[in-house]
């Protein structure tokens, strides 16, 4: 091959090879706008975060101080954050009506200090939150919420999200409609969950506390360890219950020999019954679902 002709069969590869990187910049999507935000706090602030549609990571560290990171990718939706003392807040503002999910996203990361105050409200989308001391609350419409060691006093209220819960600590009130709630390893003091028609786990240790779990349709199960004491109340009006405890009809004894309930029973509509020395209360009720009280497998 000629010089003039490797020239020339170089440039043509070169602008080849510029078109082609010129049509994938093309085809990428917009960048996302990005907002940071630092806020100096003093102990325990109180942290509120409204959005329509997206992700929330909350986390925590041992500054005292809030990072509050928001992207979004649409014109039609801002992240806006404001501090009064040591509350903050975080929120995005739409800009038109109608606009499509893609219109309204919008994520956040926010790292608090590890004793803080959450309040958070995400209509569509999902709540992390990971090691945060501190009360919370939620309020979501078809957001799943899913939260990792954290303690307070914790108020969850769902439409049509989903809570998972793993090792949370204190006390929690918790409802949807139709999601399904599941807790794993909780160390709660007191829980009174609520679901229409989704299904309840509680894979846990039962040695205190108090437990209500209550649904209207669907599935109620509770695993249990050897090493466990309860106190068991289970009723349904149409349903089914299924008991793998070795429980007693005597809760606390009188001096009279305990009768042990059977150890399996699929049919009953309710029954009563202690499993060892009942220090913890657990009350399970559903109209038509099934309740299922079976051993933890280790």
């Amino acid at each position: 091959m000629t010089p003039i002709r490797h020239l020339a069969s170089k440039g043509i590869c070169c602008a080849a090879a510029l078109a082609s990187v010129f049509l994938l910049l093309l085809a990428l999507p917009a960048s996302a706008h990005r907002v940071e935000k630092r806020f100096t706090v003093d102990s325990r602030p109180v942290v509120i975060v409204r959005n329509s549609h997206g992700r929330i990571d909350v986390k925590s560290w041992k500054r005292m101080e809030v990072l509050v990171v928001g992207t979004h990718g649409s014109e039609k939706c801002e992240v806006v954050t404001e501090q009064a003392g040591n509350r903050i807040e975080a929120r995005t503002r739409l800009n038109g009506q109608n606009l499509s999910p893609a219109e309204m996203e919008a994520n956040f990361e926010i790292t608090v200090p590890e004793e803080s105050e959450l309040q958070v409200h995400n209509d569509s989308g999902v709540i992390i939150v990971e090691r945060v001391y501190g009360d919370m609350t939620f309020d979501t419409i078809a957001a799943d919420v899913r939260l990792q060691e954290v303690y307070g006093f914790l108020v969850v209220k769902m439409t049509g999200g989903s809570l998972f819960c793993t090792k949370c600590a204190g006390r929690l009130e918790a409802s949807s409609i139709s999601g399904d709630i599941q807790l794993f390893q909780p160390q709660l003091d007191f829980a009174r969950v609520q679901s229409t028609s989704g299904n309840i786990l509680f894979d846990g240790e039962l040695r205190r506390g108090t437990y209500s779990l209550k649904n209207y349709n669907g599935i109620i199960e509770v695993r249990f360890s050897p090493d466990d004491s309860f106190d068991l109340k289970a009723s349904t009006v149409l349903g089914s219950i299924e008991n793998q405890a070795q429980l007693q009809s005597d809760p606390h004894g009188s001096g009279s020999t305990r009768r042990q309930i059977p150890r399996a029973s699929t049919a009953s509509n309710s029954f009563i019954g202690t499993f060892k020395e009942g220090h913890a209360r657990v009350e399970l009720s559903t109209y038509s679902g099934k309740i299922r009280i079976r051993p933890r497998v280790q």
